[in-house]
């Protein structure tokens, strides 16, 4: 299985920097300043866009790591969300995702503000009383993904990001 995991990660990885390419060529002939996406779409939905696109990468990646997915953006009813949920070996792991097309506003993980980890909390508490298992280990991890023109997405994988408090 981690071989196909790792095949579906690389043709990502592949197919996002042909998009790269066919990104820069789109804007060499289009107007200067505009390209073809950002006249054909609205901001926010290539915002989001550009999201989904960075949890899938994500995914794929943990897969290659080793992890068994067992969830993927998981609304609870208290409010609280999860963009992955995994196994580890025998450890549970919550996992964000955080996607981010450039540095100017810090790193990806920086992101994850007091607020939103108090939501994934709020979430993984809901998943466990569900899962109905007494003796399970957790954490709290984040994947960082970031956009670089030249090489597609980097991903990096931060364990034990935070805590529960």
């Amino acid at each position: 299985m981690r071989l196909f995991a790792r095949l579906m990660y690389r043709a990502l990885v592949w197919k996002e920097r042909q998009r790269a390419r066919q990104g820069r060529r789109a804007i060499e002939s289009s107007a200067p300043g505009i390209s073809r996406l950002e006249s054909q779409t609205p901001r926010q939905a290539a915002h989001l866009e550009t999201g989904k696109r960075g949890e899938t990468l994500a995914y794929w990646y943990l897969r290659r790591a080793g992890y068994t997915m067992v969830a993927r953006n998981r609304r609870s009813t208290s409010g609280g969300e999860l963009d992955l949920v995994g196994w580890d070996a025998s450890v549970l792991a919550f996992i964000e995702v955080k996607t981010r097309s450039s540095l100017e506003a810090g790193p990806p993980e920086a992101a994850v503000l007091p607020e939103q980890r108090k939501r994934i909390v709020r979430g993984a508490r809901d998943y466990l009383r569900r899962l109905k298992r007494k003796d399970v280990t957790y954490r709290f991890d984040i994947v960082s993904v970031l956009w670089d023109p030249e090489e597609g997405y980097k991903v990096r994988l931060i364990k034990d990001a935070f805590k529960e408090q």
